[in-house]
This record gives structure tokens, C-alpha cells and sequence, in this order.
């Protein structure tokens, strides 16, 4: 079988296809894709527990924890204790969080749309049903025996 008839081959090509094109719009707001998906996962009112921020993202905790620094540092973001729970953290955007979380949206609903305006619903929606069962696959983890 070559690479080019593989499902994970597609399904590789096009994200890394859509992380450089997001990678590029967020640099013209000194930031990154993965700052991106940050921003838009923290709740710009209440604040995100940190430790559902990286289960959001598919991310181990330990990956997030050097981003999470280094946004603070960039004053992106911010941390209060939790006051429902004393061990616990939450994220917090600044106002320059809260403006590159729009910028963040604003670029995912303008891919959208070009993706919705470009794709018939049905094949939109054939590919959610395709993408949702190759999860449940390997949400499975009964693939190799």
C-alpha cells in the first residue's frame, strides 16, 4: 500500500496544511497556533481549571506547562488560586489574551466558512461522520492484536 492510499496519510497532510496556515496568520499577532487553541479553551469570563486546559487540547499537562509560563510571561494570561478548591489553579485571560482570543476566533470562523463555501453540506457532513468513527477506532484501542 503506498502512503498516498492510507487514511492517516490524508488526514496527516491536511492538518499539518491547516496548522502552517494557522501558524502563519498567528505570527502576524506575535503568536502560535498552540497559543491559539489555549486562548480560545479558557473561558474569558470564569476563567479555566488549568488542569482541563490540556485535556481540551489533546496536550499532556507537562506540554502545557511551559506554554502556560511562557504566556504569562508574554502577559497573555494570568493565574488566581481557585476559590472553590485551594489546590487548584485557574487560567485567566488579560485583556491582550482576551484580544488574541478574538483574533483566534475570527481566523477558525473565516477557515470555516472558506471550507463551508467551498464543500456541499453533505460532503461536509459525510467527512464528520468519517472523522467521528475513525476516533471511536482509536478511542478503541482494539486495533492491533
Amino acid at each position: 500500500m503506498k502512503r498516498e492510499e492510507t487514511v492517516d496519510h490524508h488526514i496527516k497532510t491536511c492538518w499539518h496544511a491547516i496548522y502552517r496556515m494557522y501558524n502563519q496568520e498567528a505570527a502576524k499577532h506575535n503568536s502560535t497556533t498552540s497559543q491559539a487553541f489555549v486562548v480560545l479553551n479558557i473561558d474569558p469570563v470564569n476563567g479555566t481549571p488549568a488542569t482541563k486546559i490540556a485535556p481540551l487540547m489533546g496536550l499532556e499537562s507537562r506540554s502545557l506547562t511551559r506554554m502556560l509560563k511562557s504566556m504569562e510571561e508574554m502577559g497573555v494570561i494570568y493565574k488566581e488560586k481557585d476559590p472553590t478548591d485551594g489546590r487548584s489553579v485557574r487560567i485567566f485571560l488579560t485583556d491582550l489574551g482576551k484580544e488574541k482570543r478574538r483574533v483566534s476566533k475570527e481566523t477558525v470562523i473565516q477557515f470555516n466558512d472558506a471550507v463551508r463555501q467551498t464543500i456541499a453540506p453533505e460532503k461536509l457532513e459525510a467527512f464528520f461522520e468519517v472523522t467521528s468513527k475513525i476516533n471511536q477506532i482509536v478511542e478503541s484501542k482494539n486495533i492491533f492484536k
